[in-house]
């Protein structure tokens, strides 16, 4: 059976008008990009609350932290290589220093980007928001799991950071799946007894789907959704690795710094000695093509997922 296939853009869109309409105080950024990141929903709704900045991504930032030292509750959005790269001392200083109340939601982020190339396929920006002190760093998976975030995301004071994918992608959740979810603590969202699979944001889908093709195989995988990369959830980590023995990451983002290196220092600090192997682009850059040529030369799909597995579980 297929899945029903929904923008994550188009959740986020769709639930600031609705938080706009709960919070008179919200307001919304963006850079000339708002067709594409879906802020123009807000924009027709509440364009006395909507800024566009231009393709002046640095002051959109320090802009967003003045209007947060007012009250407002600032959403900015660009594409995540702009939304991170381009205005890094920006975010450093300005929010995350001031521990400012600003929402940084970036679009177009991970190889998904797919033709756009290795100027658009930002594989770095979970590290870069990872590191800095009061910033809280997300990865929905689906459509339903970002309408959900972006309202912790208003209603949690503090500097955040979340990124979402181009492409439609499979629902995974219905709304009630997720009333009960909380910043920081991951999801089960399959359980299984030989290996937990750690992921976040658009490969939490792949590794549902190699998880069926490894039952074939009489491997049982137990699935997490960690869309919170920091602060991670440490207990549910500690939990895995003591009850199955081995742990698997998947990210569409750079092994180093991002949710495979989180993992891995809880594991090291707590000193838990289980199998353990980070799946995502492996300190390069990629290639221009598209999405799906590009997840399977960089083996991110489900084929590379279940194979990867085995060899973990033979090790």
């Amino acid at each position: 059976m297929s899945k029903e296939m929904v923008n994550p853009r188009n959740a986020y869109g769709e639930t600031l008008v609705e938080l706009g309409k709960k919070h008179s105080n919200l307001v919304v950024l963006d850079a000339d990009l708002s067709k594409s990141t879906k802020t123009i929903m807000f924009a027709k709704k509440y364009p006395e609350r909507f800024f566009e900045m231009g393709i002046a991504e640095a002051n959109m930032i320090s802009a967003a932290a003045g209007l947060a030292s007012c009250g407002k509750i600032p959403f900015v959005s660009t594409f995540a290589v702009f939304a991170t790269g381009r205005v890094y001392d920006q975010i450093r200083m300005d929010v995350a220093y001031s521990n400012a109340n600003v929402k940084i939601f970036a679009t177009h982020g991970g190889i998904s980007v797919g033709k756009d190339g290795a100027s658009h396929q930002m594989i770095e920006d979970l590290a870069l928001m990872r590191v800095l002190p009061n910033m809280t760093v997300f990865a929905p998976s689906d459509a339903t799991q970002t309408k959900k975030i972006v309202q912790l995301m208003a209603e949690t004071k503090g500097p955040m950071y979340a990124r979402v994918g181009r492409a439609d992608a499979p629902l995974i959740y219905k709304t009630e799946d997720l009333k009960d979810m909380k910043i920081g603590r991951g999801l089960t969202v399959k359980d299984g007894d030989d290996i937990s699979i750690i992921a976040c944001g658009t490969m939490v889908n792949h590794v549902l789907d190699a998880r069926e093709k490894l039952l074939k195989d009489g491997i049982s995988a137990r699935i997490i959704d960690m869309h919170t990369i920091k602060p991670i959830d440490t207990d549910l980590i500690i939990k895995c690795a003591k009850e199955t023995g081995a742990i698997l990451t998947a990210e569409e983002h750079s092994v180093i710094g991002g949710l495979g290196s989180a993992v891995a220092e809880i594991l090291a600090e707590k000193g838990l000695t289980c199998r353990f192997k980070r799946l995502g682009v492996n300190d390069i850059f990629c290639e221009s093509g598209a999405p799906a040529d590009l997840f399977e030369k960089y083996k991110l799909n489900a084929k590379h997922i279940v194979k990867t597995t085995s060899a973990l579980l033979e090790q």
